[in-house]
């Protein structure tokens, strides 16, 4: 037996840990340098290159501690055209970094990101550890593409998304949702869409997604003409097409099979049958009838295009009756849940007289697999770049998509006062009129507008007036002003090429040519060639304001109406030749930055225009974008018809697009484009056409911008009803209102800069936790205070109104109180809204007035909801200038205290140039049904005087229904 002694075994073990410490030391220091050679640690975040194949270098850079930018790019050096979205971010970057396993974490106080360090997917989490997004593993994809010489990608990211996440903003959109999940959005500037690729959770992030490009939520693949995967069937059953029926005035003149219907582009209209081509005054009908049968089964996407009369049955249901103008057509979508080899019937008639526009459309069922996720592609990028904002709210998010994209700058005062516009005043004498009889009628209004075409026919772009129509310009300007009116004109990005101000442009490299290479011309007079001009230079912008300034500005011109900035260079080309008409741009291929036009044009004219005077800049533009907020934009939704199914579409337009981060918005009263039986003003149809009007103004009072415009007929007042009738009453009913509530919405737009605040509020902001109001696409909140409810059926007297629950609500009309949590059918008599007031809201009000500070030193009012406790910042300034960025404003806080029933009006904070230091607040309190619930200017219950100091005012004790 061998001996081996206690000194060897010492021995062997001293060197056996010595060996095996060795190991570890050599096992950490290749697993320190393998992973220093996938991490990277910057000033501000973090590079990880993934370890497995296939997968691409990821970017995490803190910009705030709330705001974390994630870039995936396949060449790994993050280089990129620089953002045009974007603006530099004093923020605290700071950040902590550290490894858990196979992956690392960044980490803020406010948020933490954790980066795969196999695949380089990204998860991010509140500073609770609560989930807010997480992109799928394997969820990146690229795919390499050539244009115009330039390499780039089709880029696409996806996200997990559970069941009960909600989406909002992503820009404005005429489909009639609220909630977007689980429906494909396209991000295209059109005349009826606008593009802000802005996503904003009801998880409290929001998404900004730094591309230009056309981009998809949902399904990255675009809509294709029928039959795609589906099989036809024509009238007789026969397969592989429909049965197509021609008539012109009624009378069949071709029968033919069709396997698709697609005439969605000008281009397309050459494929018209010679026996039935549309014109000539004559009304063309067109039925496609047949079955289709899809070979997979699932949720399919099916989308009419179309422009005129249009109605679609499927099974004999009527699935869409619409009508648009014919040279503005649209998409209406729908979705079927389709089992293979089943059959169904459709039928599909169109009506026209001019040439029109129609195309069926058709998506297949995205896999199962990737049908809950969130999915962001756009057309082409040089890397995925996208920024996660976290906040505690909606609120704090979007005020993380202004530190992003730029402060929305304050508009003047009177920009919230009404506007009067039509589709056009056609001579000098006839707009003056018009604000004449604004006054003598005693109707406010702060601003008229003059349209397009005020130029010599031949002019277009030269900014010059036709003086036969327009004698004295700058005399027209200032009899507007001595009427104490604002005017806005209308000056478009076209130029025909006869004007010097397109040879300018042209000389210096900024006039996409091809339009007039082409021979496009345009639909003036005998039609006349044309251009528009590309603003993505510094020096083309400088250009395009100088003209503006020496032939508009120096008349003294208060506002800038920048029409057709997608830009619509020629309506109803296809989207390539839309590309091909605008490129290149300064900064390269018009494919790259597609949707971004509206950003560099109202760039050059804020700039411009807010150094020649200091006064306040405002814009109206068709379009906006990421970032146009700080250009003094306001946008309107577009040439929208006048149905009422377009009234409903304006609502969650507008919320939506609010909720992406542009604080003013409006629309047409009564719709842009009319159709012929109300044109026409027959009879049959006029009581119709001014209920239409009556309830667009109703609901018009209670957006940011309360603006009327449209074709023929006329759309003043008076024009669309007659005194004396309840369509008149109502509308100067509700025109006085907005007056009267002039100080609570410029309280809401000084909000929307030092605040980074939301006029045009979802249901969903103030009420996250209750989960019906997620979809809800009908009602909208008007600030804190107001739940806005418009009547959008003809001949309705009542509607159905959810109540949102946590907070009791008070019919604005009547004063009775309900219970939120619940669904009321709320009273609509032709002369009123449904509107309510949440319980604790102080309303500050002014008498009506003729025009914005007509009398600057007259009391306000002060209306108490009673129910819960209450506060508000009354938020004053000039209203004219831009003191309010150094500070010249002033703050009276405002308290409603339920249990003692005081109102406390605290002590000014603040002041500016100009300022009324003592004045006079008379105090209302409802409390309950009273008779002048909703008059204009009842009588106070309390009288106090107001010299800066804190006032606290009792709630008398009074019947509660008596009027007072």
């Amino acid at each position: 037996m061998m001996h081996i002694s206690t000194h060897t075994v010492r021995w062997t073990m001293m060197h056996l840990r010595r060996l095996f410490a060795l190991v570890l030391a050599l096992s950490v220091c290749v697993a320190d340098s393998a992973f220093a050679q996938q991490v990277t640690q910057q000033a501000d975040g973090i590079i990880v290159r993934p370890s497995a194949e296939g997968s691409v270098p990821v970017r995490l850079q803190v910009v705030d501690s709330n705001l974390l930018r994630v870039s995936a790019d396949p060449h790994g050096t993050f280089q990129r055209t620089s953002s045009l979205m974007r603006v530099p971010v004093q923020g605290d970057n700071s950040f902590r970094f550290e490894r858990q396993g196979d992956a690392v974490w960044v980490r803020t106080a406010r948020l933490s990101a954790r980066v795969s360090m196999i695949d380089g997917h990204v998860s991010v989490v509140d500073a609770h550890g609560r989930p807010l997004l997480s992109e799928v593993p394997g969820g990146r994809s690229f795919v390499p593409l050539m244009v115009e010489g330039k390499a780039y990608f089709s880029v696409r990211q996806r996200f997990a998304s559970p069941a009960d996440e909600a989406f909002y903003g992503f820009g404005q959109h005429q489909q009639g949702w609220m909630n977007q999940k689980g429906h494909n959005v396209e991000l295209l500037q059109s005349n009826l869409d606008m593009a802000v690729p802005f996503l904003l959770s009801s998880r409290h992030y929001g998404i900004l997604w730094d591309n230009n490009a056309i981009t998809r939520m949902g399904d990255p693949r675009g809509l294709q003409p029928l039959p795609a995967s589906l099989t036809l069937y024509d009238a007789q059953g026969k397969p592989g097409a429909l049965t197509a029926r021609y008539a012109l005035d009624g009378k069949p003149v071709l029968e033919r099979r069709e396997n698709e219907i697609d005439y969605q582009y000008i281009k397309d209209l050459a494929k018209f049958p010679k026996q039935a081509k549309p014109g000539d005054a004559r009304r063309m009908q067109v039925v496609w009838e047949g079955a289709f049968e899809a070979r997979r089964g699932g949720e399919h996407t099916f989308s009419l295009y179309a422009s005129e009369y249009t109605k679609l049955w499927i099974d004999g249901r009527l699935v869409l009756d619409r009508w648009r103008q014919n040279w503005n057509p649209w998409h209406h979508e729908f979705a079927l849940h389709l089992q293979p080899g089943q059959r169904h019937t459709l039928k599909l008639e169109w009506s026209l007289i001019d040439p029109s526009y129609i195309a069926l459309l058709h998506r297949d069922p995205l896999p199962a697999a990737e049908a809950k996720d969130l999915s962001l592609w756009s057309e082409v990028g040089q890397m995925i770049d996208y920024y996660v904002v976290a906040g505690d709210n909606a609120d704090q998010v979007i005020a993380g998509y202004r530190a992003l994209t730029g402060k929305a700058v304050l508009l003047p005062k009177w920009a919230y006062g009404f506007w009067q516009s039509r589709e056009r005043y056609k001579r000098q004498d006839e707009l003056l009129a018009v604000l004449a009889e604004y006054r003598r009628r005693r109707l406010p209004i702060d601003n008229i507008v003059q349209d397009w075409s005020y130029w010599p026919e031949d002019a277009w772009g030269a900014h010059t007036f036709d003086k036969s129509r327009f004698p004295d310009p700058d005399g027209m300007v200032k009899m507007v002003h001595d009427l104490h009116a604002q005017i806005m004109i209308s000056v478009w990005p076209k130029f025909y090429p006869s004007t010097a101000h397109y040879k300018e442009l042209d000389a210096a490299g900024y006039i996409y040519r091809r339009n007039v290479q082409v021979g496009e011309r345009d639909w003036i007079g005998k039609g006349y060639k044309n251009a528009f001009y590309d603003p993505y230079a510094a020096q083309a912008q400088a250009i395009y304001w100088r003209q503006i300034e020496e032939t508009l500005n120096r008349k003294g011109f208060d506002a800038w109406w920048l029409d057709a900035d997608e830009p619509d260079v020629h309506s109803n080309l296809d989207i390539a030749e839309r590309k091909a008409r605008t490129t290149p741009t300064a900064l390269g291929p018009s494919t790259e930055f597609f949707n971004s036009y509206p950003l560099p044009h109202t760039h050059g004219v804020y700039v411009g225009d807010r150094a020649a005077d200091g006064k306040r800049v405002f814009i109206l533009s068709r379009k906006g974008y990421a970032g146009t907020q700080r250009n003094a934009v306001a946008v309107w939704s577009g040439d929208i018809a006048s149905r009422w199914d377009d009234l409903r579409e304006q609502i969650s337009a507008g919320v939506n697009l609010s909720m992406s981060g542009l604080p003013n918005w409006t629309f047409d009263i009564g719709g842009f484009a009319v159709e012929t039986r109300y044109e026409h003003q027959d009879p049959a149809h006029l009581p119709e056409w001014r209920e239409l009007n009556t309830r667009w103004f109703q609901f018009g009072a209670f957006v940011p911008l309360f603006r009327s415009h449209g074709q023929f007929p006329y759309r003043e007042i008076w024009n669309i009803a007659p005194e004396g009738t309840p369509y008149y009453a109502s509308m100067a009913y509700y025109s006085r209102l907005r007056y009267t509530l002039l100080p609570y919405i410029y309280t809401l737009a000084g909000d929307t800069y030092h605040h980074d605040g939301v006029i045009m509020r979802g249901l969903p902001m103030d009420f996250p936790d209750d989960p019906k109001v997620a979809d809800i696409n009908d009602q909208y909140l008007f600030g804190p205070a107001f739940l806005v409810a418009p009547v959008t059926r003809f001949g309705a007297t009542s509607r159905q109104v959810y109540l949102p629950a946590g907070t009791s609500w008070i019919d604005f009309n009547s004063g009775k109180r309900y219970d939120g949590g619940q669904t009321i059918e709320a009273a609509a008599p032709l002369e009123r809204m449904p509107l309510f007031v949440r319980a604790g809201a102080i309303v500050p009000t002014a008498h009506v007035q003729q025009y914005v500070d007509e009398t600057p030193d007259a009391p306000l009012t002060l209306v108490v909801y009673t129910g819960t406790d209450g506060r508000f910042s009354l938020y004053e300034d000039d209203g004219k200038g831009y003191g309010y960025e150094q500070g010249e404003f002033s703050r009276i806080p405002l308290a409603w205290d339920q249990r003692t029933g005081v109102l406390t009006i605290g002590a000014r904070v603040g002041r500016w140039p100009g300022m009324q230091t003592r004045r006079s607040f008379n105090v209302r309190f409802v409390d309950g049904p009273r008779a002048d619930a909703g008059a204009l200017e009842p009588m106070a219950d309390i009288q106090v005087q107001y010299h800066g100091q804190a006032v606290r005012v009792a709630k008398p004790v009074l019947s509660s229904d008596a009027p007072r």
